[in-house]
């Protein structure tokens, strides 16, 4: 598995990679992120962790570009940077970011994510059946979510919310419940994260508009009556 390192300051990016690399990860360095993503369109890889203030294209408009390709949409993405602010944050987050690390940052922390991000994007092994709510199908083996037969591109993220959301329908789950189980470790960036990402999905996968109900001030609900 290969991971893409975005990262400008060369001390952070040999940090980064040299983590990633005890880890058992192939790495590839770029310092700019047109460079990035010239590498992502040429080369596969399996994740990509991305400074928002490179020269060249900034780290948004990577992931805008990254989004937007049919064979780099699903790839899970970190974005990594000082710009801690909410604003920045959910910017990144609705541009398809899967997670956001705030500078500075435990190594082994970004360590855990990433072992997080990868664990639920590759989905080792998957016996799950096709899961169904309305025109929506989802099939976890291939990886593929479709509705009304056609194919709808989701990221590693949206996807893995998609499947718990599906799998859990009926039961309301709060954002709380949500980050644990679906992000995978005690994460800090607050529960905005996601309303973000069921904001995406909802724009994705239009029924979901009134088939995933929000609970006021807890978390959501998926409800097979409201589909249609």
């Amino acid at each position: 598995m290969r991971i893409l390192v975005a990262e400008d300051d060369r001390d952070i990016a040999d940090l980064v990679a040299h983590y990633l690399q005890k880890s058992g990860w192939d790495t590839h360095v770029a310092a700019a992120g047109d460079e990035a993503l010239a590498y992502a369109r040429k080369h596969p890889i399996d994740l990509v962790i991305l400074d928002l203030m490179l020269p060249g294209l900034s780290g948004f408009d990577v992931c805008r570009a990254l989004r937007g390709e049919r064979s780099t949409a699903g790839v899970p993405i970190i974005m990594l940077t000082a710009r801690a602010e909410e604003a920045d944050r959910v910017m990144g987050l609705e541009l398809g970011a899967d997670d956001y690390v705030a500078k500075p940052f435990s190594p082994n922390e970004l360590v855990a994510r990433v072992r997080a991000l990868m664990r639920r994007s590759q989905l080792t092994g998957p016996k799950e059946a096709v899961l169904r709510v309305g025109p929506i199908a989802m099939d976890p083996a291939s990886h593929t979510v479709s509705s009304d037969g056609q194919e709808v591109k989701l990221t590693a993220k949206e996807f893995v919310l998609l499947q718990y959301l599906l799998e859990h329908r009926g039961r309301v789950l709060s954002r709380d419940l949500l980050l644990g189980d679906v992000w995978g470790y005690r994460y800090t960036g607050g529960t905005r994260t996601v309303d973000v990402h069921v904001r995406r999905l909802r724009e994705k996968l239009p029924v979901l508009v009134k088939a995933l109900v929000t609970v006021k001030q807890f978390g959501y609900k998926l409800v097979d009556d409201e589909v249609t």
